[in-house]
């Protein structure tokens, strides 16, 4: 007897696993999905096999709990599967549970995305909340590795702040990245490289040399300007946004929290939040004016 499941399957398997890569950049698109996929098997190919698999789970999870197709289609139960199967494959060595590891953390991933989608609302929307959660809990048992020193190259900089969104620190990967965007939406992507630069420059600011230019100030930044870019938000809400992100980077930093992309996370919310208090005056304001 055939399930609800099986008789509503995902239309397109490998658009919705690419759909979840470019996801992961707020964005849709199949092509840009899989100039992301290229970019870490091209330059960091013994993490492709966590990024596949966590995906693939989140996919899996989101299907068998029989989650709405046009969103699993779209890639919102797959992006944040991603993200935790690269990191799982970046800070523990290769052992046989590193494969049900990621497939359980995947999973979990999505459920917490249905989760949050269903409860957060528009105010505190999903975004990679549930990949710093689970980021947290397996950084508490395993140690990021240590940045390498590179060449002071702002190019290159601004290239990796893009990059390690993905967690990936060479020049080659972010640019890979960077066309993907501009395959997706050019003004996002334009957004998201000036975000990174000013990320980098930030950190030159700071005396934080190394950081600059390993795009460590960049990542952050780049992914708060593609959530408000791509919504055809007005240049300055934007650049707000990237303000934020810098901010609360730099409190982590200072507080010497491994911050993954929370400072991303928690500076749309407050602009969310920011926005929605300010309509709430206004129309308190409109009904006091006519009353």
């Amino acid at each position: 007897m055939y399930t609800k499941n099986f008789v509503n399957p995902c239309p397109d398997w490998a658009t919705a696993l690419l759909n979840g890569f470019s996801q992961v950049l707020l964005l849709r698109n199949p092509l840009c999905g899989l100039c992301c996929l290229l970019a870490i098997l091209l330059t960091a190919p013994d993490l492709v096999g966590g990024a596949l698999l966590g995906a693939l789970a989140g996919l899996l999870t989101a299907q068998r709990r029989n989650y709405d197709r046009a969103d699993r289609q779209a890639g919102l139960y797959s992006y944040n599967g991603v993200l935790i199967g690269i990191l799982i494959s970046a800070v523990l060595p290769w052992s046989a549970i590193i494969a049900p590891l990621i497939i359980a953390a995947g999973g979990l991933s999505s459920i917490i995305t249905h989760q949050w989608r269903k409860r957060g609302g528009k105010l505190l929307v999903a975004y990679t909340a549930p990949f710093v959660l689970l980021g947290w809990g397996i950084l508490m048992v395993a140690q990021p590795p240590l940045a390498g020193v590179v060449e002071a190259d702002p190019l290159h900089a601004l290239l990796r702040g893009v990059g390690q969104i993905f967690l990936l620190d060479k020049p080659l990967a972010g640019l890979l990245i960077v066309m993907g965007m501009c395959l997706a939406n050019p003004y996002a992507a334009l957004w998201a490289v000036i975000a990174s630069s000013i990320g980098a420059a930030v950190a030159l600011l700071a005396d934080q040399g190394q950081a600059a230019w390993m795009g460590l100030y960049g990542f952050n930044a780049a992914l708060a300007a593609l959530a408000f870019s791509r919504q055809g938000e007005r240049p300055w809400v934007t650049m707000l946004a990237v303000i934020l992100a810098l901010l609360l980077q730099a409190l982590c930093n200072a507080l010497s929290i491994t911050a993954l992309t929370a400072p991303f996370v928690a500076a749309c919310w407050l602009m969310h939040l920011g926005s929605h208090f300010g309509q709430v005056r206004q129309r308190r304001a409109s009904r006091q004016m006519h009353g």
